[in-house]
């Protein structure tokens, strides 16, 4: 057990004090690039300006040959770029690869400056936060950085899920949860070779009608809403942030726009982009509504102290309504000073 009285103190001498309370801004959309590709590196200035996060990636996606090049890809778009009020991440390799440690011992000395959150992957419990919690606080005293690096945790992994409470409460450094779906489904052996998304054969039926030949209703249910939305309770429970993770189907921007929406409606403030075609649908995604804003404006002008119960509308409101109404109106006030185009839609 911690000291609770240690966790404003860093865990090594030198090293910047931890947050208190995370940055809270919008993060719509967690925009993924190869920095081993130079085709890719050269747009990053540019997809920056359209984006709340960009990350360099160094896992999965990046072949084996090109590790090495990712990570110096990072190094030179981290020296060579302004991100301005964008968010710089990076998912470093996992932490039992050969690449992790030499992944966090480049990066933080040649970009520590500018990187935001170092994402983990696959993480199984609150022991992968403390061993990245210490070595992040060596590191930033060692290169003598002044803002401490935060972490964010993929869920994607059975035992990750299991322990879903004690990783959130890891870290002072903890910024959220993504929900990995695709190397989740592995884990537990689900039948499901989709990245994201639901599956056609996860249904219910309605039941026998009186002519046992008449066609019944089906409807697909959605093989991520118990993951996700204990992810959700925990990140809520400690002040982190949750988000949803890929939709694998690039071709299928409605479905995307259909998962991305349900993250959304659950809780989460955001979602992976795999493809430039996704930032545009997370951004419209995790924008809450301009009309539903206004409405739940006006809610909270008419309550007042938000105690008691009024009438708007033919409906009842009352301090629970207010608060929802709070937490809509607060994330659209968050977004209008990072977006200009949703801040004249929002009337701020």
């Amino acid at each position: 057990m911690r000291n609770p009285r240690n966790i404003g103190r860093p865990l090594a001498i030198g090293a910047p004090a931890p947050w208190i309370d995370i940055p809270v801004r919008p993060s719509r959309m967690i925009h993924f690039f190869d920095p081993s590709n130079p085709r890719m590196a050269v747009k990053v200035p540019d997809i920056a300006k359209k984006v709340d996060i960009i990350l360099a990636n160094l896992e999965d996606a990046i072949q084996l040959q090109n590790k090495e090049a990712a990570r110096e890809g990072l190094c030179k778009i981290a020296r060579e770029t302004d991100f301005g009020q964008t968010q710089f991440w990076s998912r470093v390799n996992s932490l039992d690869s050969p690449w992790f440690l030499d992944d966090m011992l480049r990066i933080v000395a040649e970009a520590g400056d500018k990187l935001d959150v170092v994402m983990i992957p696959k993480v199984e419990g609150p022991w992968d936060i403390h061993y990245v919690d210490q070595l992040l606080a060596q590191l930033e005293a060692k290169h003598q950085l002044v803002r401490p690096i935060l972490v964010h945790a993929i869920l994607e992994t059975a035992q990750g899920v299991a322990n879903v409470e004690e990783i959130a409460l890891a870290s002072p450094r903890m910024q959220g949860m993504s929900l990995g779906p695709a190397d989740l489904a592995a884990s537990r052996r689900m039948k499901t070779t989709r990245v994201g998304g639901g599956h056609p054969g996860y249904l219910v039926r309605e039941d026998p009608k009186e002519d046992e030949n008449a066609p019944r209703a089906t409807a697909q249910q959605d093989l991520w809403h118990y993951t996700l939305a204990r992810m959700v309770d925990a990140c809520a429970a400690t002040g982190i942030l949750p988000f949803y993770g890929p939709f694998g189907d690039i071709s299928d921007s409605l479905a995307c726009e259909d998962q991305f929406r349900n993250a959304f409606l659950m809780g989460c403030v955001g979602a992976w982009s795999l493809h430039p075609n996704q930032i545009e649908i997370a951004r419209r995604v995790f924008s809450p509504p301009p009309d539903e804003v206004a409405w739940a404006q006006k809610v909270i002008a008419e309550m007042g102290d938000g105690s008691g119960t009024v009438m708007i509308d033919g409906k009842m409101q009352d301090d629970a309504t207010v608060k929802q109404c709070k937490v809509m109106v607060e994330l659209a006030t968050l977004i209008a000073g990072r977006d200009p185009e949703m801040a004249k839609a929002y009337g701020l």
